[in-house]
């Protein structure tokens, strides 16, 4: 890839997994965000990735938001997104990015990249979404090279016991409206069960709309050791 704005080969063709099609979520969440953003989202997504370098792969693009954000210490940008509706939105973001950003109709579980081939990972707002957090944290692990690093930006369990426990209840019906997000995981505990260390992160409250209630979120990064290794 070369100069800035690269969408990647015919990314107009590609078409996500069926099952991770949501229209209706997708469209909401493309017309909510611009004031999610003003609103913190921005300085959210500035936090997580300032500093990064070489080549990265963000998965979970969404919009393609992060994109005008990447610093001009990253390389070269490997976006993936599986939704056809926010991708086709991403793409045409990704024209004006200050790195060179390829788009393409990714999933986490498969990562187009060799193994120990990428510096940075980032996860924004999509580790609450993917179906189960285990196997793709180790896909992350498995592209990383040793000393790669995940950088992420999630929402989280409360850590209220009360609203944790509300959150529980409210998951499975979340996850029917929302595109599978759910609000009750501890991802910063998954990402150390997964094997990165150290795990650094920063807690806080956030609302995305004046009139939605203030929900927990980290952002933080992580260090990959390398590649898991199958125990004999």
């Amino acid at each position: 890839m070369t100069g800035g704005g690269s969408t990647g080969p015919n990314p107009a063709r590609e078409r996500g997994p069926a099952e991770l099609q949501h229209p209706r979520f997708a469209r909401a969440y493309a017309r909510a965000v611009d004031s999610v953003n003003r609103r913190g989202g921005t300085e959210h997504r500035r936090e997580l990735l300032a500093g990064l370098r070489g080549f990265v792969v963000e998965i979970g693009a969404g919009d393609g938001s992060g994109f005008s954000l990447y610093p001009g210490s990253m390389t070269q940008v490997l976006a993936l997104e599986p939704d056809d509706y926010l991708r086709d939105i991403a793409t045409t973001k990704a024209k004006s990015a200050p790195v060179p950003v390829s788009v393409r109709a990714g999933v986490a579980q498969h990562i187009p990249a060799e193994d120990g081939s990428v510096d940075v990972v980032v996860a924004s707002l999509v580790l609450c979404s993917v179906s189960e957090q285990a196997p793709v944290l180790a896909e992350i692990r498995r592209v990383l090279r040793p000393g790669g690093i995940l950088a992420f930006y999630e929402h989280v369990r409360s850590g209220n016991s009360l609203i944790g426990r509300v959150e529980d209840v409210l998951t499975p019906a979340w996850q029917r409206l929302a595109g599978g997000c759910h609000p009750n995981r501890d991802t910063v505990a998954a990402i150390e069960e997964a094997g990165f260390r150290p795990v650094s992160s920063r807690r806080f409250t956030f609302a995305v709309s004046p009139l939605s209630p203030k929900v927990a979120h980290v952002v933080g990064s992580a260090v990959s050791p390398g590649p898991a290794q199958d125990k004999p």
